[in-house]
């Protein structure tokens, strides 16, 4: 397989925090949370999925469990700035991150765009998060996503009725 340069740029950022995370490619596909569980043979809340949202000139990464809505208006409440929270179209995303939709690390993007961490993902001991490309993922524990991504954790499920 040849050497996939959004991999290499995620395995040099980790590199930096001496934690022994080594993210990883699979030969099928990852690029949603539902493709990522039957891939690696977990549950889809095991996923953790990186949504860009905008709220105007704002951006903010949110990571969740991949069994999870983020609510908008949640995400408005922590962005700030005027208007609704929307979802980052797919050429937005790869200008913001430097990485493509289904493949959003969420780790070695521009500091200026906060990340928050869904609390929903403590329930369990490793979450897969991507890892540069929609084929990459990295197990990791939400104290170690916190440590390399700088995200606070937040409550981001929006409320059942």
């Amino acid at each position: 397989m040849p050497i996939n340069p959004a991999l290499e740029r995620a395995r040099r950022h980790l590199a930096k925090f001496d934690l022994n995370l080594i993210p990883q490619e699979h030969e099928k596909t990852t690029k949603t949370s539902f493709e990522a569980a039957q891939a690696l043979k977990v549950e889809v809340g095991q996923i953790a999925k990186s949504i860009l949202f905008r709220v105007g000139d704002i951006y903010g990464l949110f990571v969740a469990a991949g069994d999870i809505k983020i609510c908008d208006k949640k995400a408005k409440t922590l962005l700030g700035g005027g208007g609704k929270a929307r979802i980052a179209k797919p050429d937005e995303v790869e200008e913001m991150t430097g990485f493509k939709v289904g493949g959003v690390c969420p780790f070695d993007i521009d500091q200026s765009i906060p990340i928050f961490l869904d609390r929903s993902m403590q329930r369990f001991d490793k979450v897969y998060s991507a890892a540069g490309s929609a084929h990459s993922y990295l197990p990791i524990t939400l104290k170690q996503l916190q440590t390399v991504t700088g995200g606070a954790v937040v409550d981001m499920e929006k409320e059942r009725r």
